[in-house]
């Protein structure tokens, strides 16, 4: 697998039909009505697992979006740059395994990579809905603008 060190890849990941869970799909669509720089591409991630791998090993610059129940108010945007998966949130959602797994061995087969994770808190007792929370709502706008800025600086 060849790395364009000049593309970006954008990550959507969670379960949508898990309300809030989703929000990492539901920012990483909200992306794609935007004009991106040429070189980002954006992926709805689901809960994908290892599958993701070959996009992830493709790309020089990775911004991953999750969910997480990391004790921060339901609606708190955190960018954090781990180096590790076990510098991820102690408690990423439904996926947590899948998710980390994916990331050792993307940490294990791609070096030095930078990941940027926009972790968005949830509360965790959620019913089955398509539709975010009023809360996840607005942090799924904050999170857009925050990773268009980002984005845009990066071009």
């Amino acid at each position: 697998m060849s790395t364009d060190a000049k593309k970006t890849l954008v990550l959507g990941l969670g379960n949508v039909i898990m309300g809030d869970e989703g929000v990492g799909v539901h920012v990483v669509r909200a992306l794609e009505k935007h004009t991106l720089p040429a070189n980002v591409e954006c992926l709805d991630g689901g809960t994908g697992g290892f599958v993701l791998l070959e996009p992830l090993q493709s790309a020089g610059h990775i911004v991953l979006i999750d969910a997480t129940d990391d004790g921060n108010p339901p609606g708190t945007v955190t960018r954090t740059v781990p180096r590790f998966s076990a510098d991820y949130p102690p408690t990423l959602t439904a996926h947590d395994i899948g998710v980390k797994d994916l990331l050792d061995a993307f940490y294990m087969q791609s070096g030095e990579r930078e990941v940027v994770l926009y972790a968005i808190t949830i509360d965790p007792r959620q019913s089955i809905s398509m539709d975010l929370s009023p809360d996840l709502a607005k942090a799924a706008d904050v999170a857009v603008h925050q990773i268009l800025a980002e984005l845009n600086q990066t071009a």
